[in-house]
């Protein structure tokens, strides 16, 4: 009765503490689900928008066609007036009168200097005294000669006389001639080197005298180009003192020898300059034209991106290339540049469409949007 009595409570224990247990249970289960929805909420909460879609990036383009390229052999040269003199006297004497103002223009034949001319000219008038004696002389011979009145030995001796005077009278005025300075042609005079009383010697320069209407272009160009090089071919020739302004010269001599230390040859064109713009001794730039490059592919100089690994291009790939597509890194080689633009002779072929602005805006692989398409007829 005991043993009965001491299992009985054992009895009634065990549904006691299964409950305990199951609620135990049940309060952890909803407690990590509370646990869990509040993590869930948070991170809800907490995470970023989705982020909307990309759109193509607006480029401006140009579709590479093949084209006539100008041809163009660049070189830097100088002008040299046509006709230029340093005036100088070729006696000596001392300066009597300056018949000129120093930077204006004259005329052939215009009288710049004089130098004292006071012996000369007493000199020409004995002779001339002298050539009018032997003048009447010769005259009576003539006359008297045919009648046998004087020997006509008289008569030669009337004229060798006669012909001495004149020698004489032609040798001062060589002399008085010698004594004044003119312009030997017309043209611009410089600056006055000489005052009223100086004493010149033979060769003291007096005034410079240019002539500006014609000027010589000179300059140089490799000797492989010798073949290209035609006598009367177009100069183009621009110059920083008139930005913008082109001028025109043509071909008129080729150095027959070559430069033996460069290797060059030197050619000179001559420039029509009638309105005076450009002055001997400026440094110009002369462009040799040539014919015509057919077929060459050109591009804005925009388009072309230069790196330490060289020259590329941003091309637009796609079924609709000309509206848009993948961009796409290209290497590409260039070749001559004419203004804007440059020739590219390796990377790219007829029909491909290139960015020509905004491709710094890109990456590889990135969508663009052919905002603008470039034709040939606007480059």
């Amino acid at each position: 009765m005991i043993a009965d009595e001491d299992a009985a409570p054992d009895m009634r224990d065990k549904p006691t503490r299964w409950v305990g247990t199951r609620q135990a249970v049940i309060a952890l289960v909803a407690l990590g689900l509370v646990f869990a929805l509040l993590f869930g909420w948070r991170s809800w909460r907490n995470a970023a928008p989705a982020q909307p879609a990309i759109p193509p990036t607006p480029v401006i383009a140009t579709v590479v066609e093949p084209t006539d390229l100008p041809a163009a052999l660049e070189a830097v040269g100088s002008l040299r007036a046509v006709r230029e003199v340093m005036l100088a006297p070729e006696v000596a004497g001392r300066v009597t009168a300056i018949r000129f103002e120093a930077g204006s223009r004259v005329g052939q034949g215009a009288a710049l200097v004089q130098l004292y001319d006071a012996p000369e000219r007493a000199d020409r008038a004995a002779a001339a005294a002298r050539a009018e004696l032997a003048r009447t002389q010769l005259a009576r011979s003539r006359e008297l000669a045919p009648t046998g009145a004087e020997p006509r030995e008289v008569l030669q001796q009337r004229q060798a006389e006669y012909d001495q005077a004149m020698a004489a009278v032609r040798q001062i005025d060589a002399r008085i001639a010698q004594k004044r300075i003119s312009a030997p042609f017309s043209g611009d005079l410089g600056i006055r080197r000489v005052n009223p009383g100086q004493y010149l010697n033979p060769g003291d320069p007096v005034v410079s005298l240019t002539s500006l209407d014609q000027l010589y272009i000179d300059f140089t160009v490799p000797q492989q180009e010798l073949s290209r090089i035609r006598m009367g071919g177009s100069v183009r020739v621009s110059a920083d003192a008139w930005p913008g302004r082109a001028f025109t010269a043509r071909v008129t001599t080729v150095e027959p020898r070559i430069g033996e230390e460069s290797r060059n040859i030197m050619v000179q064109a001559l420039l029509a300059n009638p309105d005076r713009a450009l002055r001997p001794g400026m440094y110009v730039t002369a462009a040799l034209d040539l014919p015509p490059e057919q077929g060459a592919l050109v591009l804005p100089a925009t388009a072309i991106q230069t790196s330490a690994s060289g020259d590329s291009v941003t091309v637009v790939r796609g079924a609709k290339a000309r509206q848009g597509g993948k961009a796409e890194a290209v290497s590409v080689t260039t070749g001559r540049r004419v203004g804007n633009h440059v020739a590219v002779t390796r990377g790219l072929k007829p029909g491909d469409v290139v960015v020509a602005e905004g491709q710094l805006r890109v990456q590889p692989g990135a969508e663009v949007r052919v905002a603008r398409l470039i034709t040939a007829g606007e480059r």
